[in-house]
This record gives C-alpha cells, sequence and structure tokens, in this order.
C-alpha cells in the first residue's frame, strides 16, 4: 500500500518516550526511498504516454501517485528533522559527550550534524561573558541553592572547585559543592542530587 513504510516511520517516532533517541531506522528510510523512485518512474512514464497518446484517462492516476510522493517526502521529512530535535536536546541534557548507547542509534550523518551543532554552541557560548565565556547549558532551570549536596556514584578522582581546593570524589563519598559545578557530572551520571 502507497506510503505505508513512510507513515511506519512516523509511528516509529511516536512510540518512543520523549527525551529517548530510537535506532536509526536506515532499512525504513530506504524502502520509503525506494518506494519514491519507483512511483517517480511510473508517473513519468504515465505523463509521457499521456502526451504522446492524448491518454486523459491517465491523469487521476499521475495525480494520486503525485499526492503519494508529497506525502512519503512529509512523512521523511518530518521522521527526520523530529531527530535532529532530539539530537539537539540530548546536547544540553548530557553535554558534549553523548553516552555510548545513544551515539549506536544515530546514523552517520546524525552523529556529523551533532559535532557540528556541538561546535557551534561551544562558539557561541565562548562570545559570552567575557575572556572565559559564559555556559549556557549549566542552569537550564533557575537553582534554588548555590550549594548541594551530591554522592559520587563511581570514581572519578581529583575535582576543582572554583577556590582552589581540590575534593577527590570517590565511590559512595558525600559532598557539599556548588550547584553550577557538578551540574555537568549529574547529568553524565557521575554525580547523583542528595534531596534532604
Amino acid at each position: 500500500m502507497f506510503c505505508e513504510k513512510a507513515m511506519e516511520l512516523v509511528r516509529e517516532l511516536r512510540r518512543a518516550p520523549e527525551g529517548q533517541l530510537p535506532a536509526f531506522n536506515e532499512d525504513g528510510l530506504r524502502q520509503v526511498l525506494e518506494e519514491m523512485k519507483a512511483l517517480y518512474e511510473q508517473n513519468q512514464a504515465d505523463v509521457n504516454e499521456a502526451k504522446s497518446a492524448g491518454r486523459g484517462d491517465l491523469i487521476p492516476t499521475i495525480k494520486f501517485r503525485h499526492c503519494s510522493l508529497l506525502r512519503n517526502r512529509r512523512c521523511t521529512v518530518a521522521y527526520l528533522y523530529d531527530r535532529l530535535l532530539r539530537i539537539r536536546a540530548l546536547r544540553w541534557e548530557y553535554g558534549s559527550v553523548l553516552p555510548n548507547a545513544l551515539g549506536f542509534h544515530m546514523s552517520a550523518e546524525e552523529m556529523e550534524w551533532f559535532n557540528h551543532y556541538k561546535k557551534s554552541l561551544a562558539t557561541y557560548m565562548r562570545s559570552l561573558g567575557g575572556d572565559e565565556g559564559l555556559d549556557i547549558t549549566q542552569d537550564v532551570k533557575p537553582p534554588k541553592s548555590l550549594y548541594i549536596e551530591v554522592r559520587c556514584l563511581k570514581d572519578y578522582g581529583e575535582f576543582e572547585v572554583d577556590d582552589g581546593t581540590s575534593v577527590l570524589l570517590k565511590k559512595n563519598s558525600q559532598h557539599f559543592l556548588p550547584r553550577w559545578k557538578c551540574e555537568q557530572l549529574i547529568r553524565q551520571g557521575v554525580l547523583e542530587h542528595v534531596l534532604s
């Protein structure tokens, strides 16, 4: 049936929970593109026959195939665009280094786009706030307090705080640290916020 594979791509993304990236469906996308190529070739043949032989009875079929082509294109673009939005959100959630599991779910082109977006965002952040720049990914939500209590989930090693003191982050140790210094480590799964 026409456009069924393209609709399945969109349904696949809709079924995935918000904030998660399902594996890139290269086979499904290839099948949609092959269907579009076949529809286009059939339309070209019918258009040539309608012009040369004056067959007006082929016009509805040509229009139907053309509408199917447009629908396949819309579904494919929606699939790819939604994935890019999810990948962009992952940069804000996890930082510049994605977990390995998420990298396996991306195509090579998506990984290239992610790296380009990451560099563009870093360039923009360096241009803000004077010499050091401003990390706009740190406080996604306004903080309630400047310091938070955190528990270390895995051995990380030395961690330097702004005042020059070093803190040794060992598994199961608890610390009272500036929020903005440890938010990135919380997102990466090194630390967890201890709620009292």
